[in-house]
């Protein structure tokens, strides 16, 4: 009876799945994941704008799950290029995707000139290359209202809604997306007029 006991007891944590020092003879399945899209991009020619670039590529990686960013290997192997221009920010409206055509983001000095955070607009525009398009009524806490709350405004992490629409974008990995042609969105990052006091 008690070696009974015994047996039933030494089974009882190998059912829960519960180790008790021993090795299991049935390691756990793994884990189902879902297909991330990988992009890569270059961003060698961005000269002063690296570190926003850098910031703006972590706020987005932490906020989806379907999509990754990351360095390419090589400058022409990369899904989308970051280049620093004097003129205003303009970017390839996406998604872009492996294997498609390439996208850009012109990092434009004008809006810098006009007052406007460079982490703020590096990850706007890297918004575009995830298919967002711009929302300039929307609010300071979501990041493609791009200049429309003003130069006050430095947020530069995706909303909720935003992070789940580029979420959406890539839910199905890379082979549900196909390669298509895309457009450039140029952003005008100019302050509002103000009107002439009477």
């Amino acid at each position: 009876m008690i070696k009974r006991i015994a047996a039933v007891a030494a089974l009882i944590p190998a059912m829960l799945g519960v180790t008790s020092g021993a090795a299991s003879a049935h390691p756990a399945p793994p884990r189902a994941t879902a297909a991330v899209v990988t992009l890569t991009y270059d961003a060698s020619q961005a000269g002063q704008w690296a570190d926003a670039i850098t910031q703006g590529v972590q706020n987005w990686n932490a906020a989806d799950h379907n999509v990754h960013l990351q360095p390419a290997t090589s400058p022409g192997s990369a899904n989308f290029v970051y280049v620093a221009t004097s003129g205003w920010p303009q970017t390839t409206l996406g998604p872009i995707v492996p294997g498609g055509s390439r996208g850009e983001v012109e990092l434009g000095r004008q809006a810098v000139d006009e007052g406007y955070d460079m982490t703020r607009i590096a990850a706007h525009e890297t918004g575009h290359i995830l298919g967002l398009p711009d929302d300039y009524s929307g609010p300071c806490s979501e990041l493609m209202s791009g200049h429309g709350p003003g130069t006050s405004c430095t947020n530069a992490q995706p909303s909720t809604a935003e992070a789940a629409q580029v979420d959406r974008n890539y839910a199905d990995g890379a082979a549900a997306l196909s390669p298509k042609q895309h457009r450039t969105v140029i952003d005008v990052w100019r302050a509002p007029a103000l009107a002439d006091a009477h």
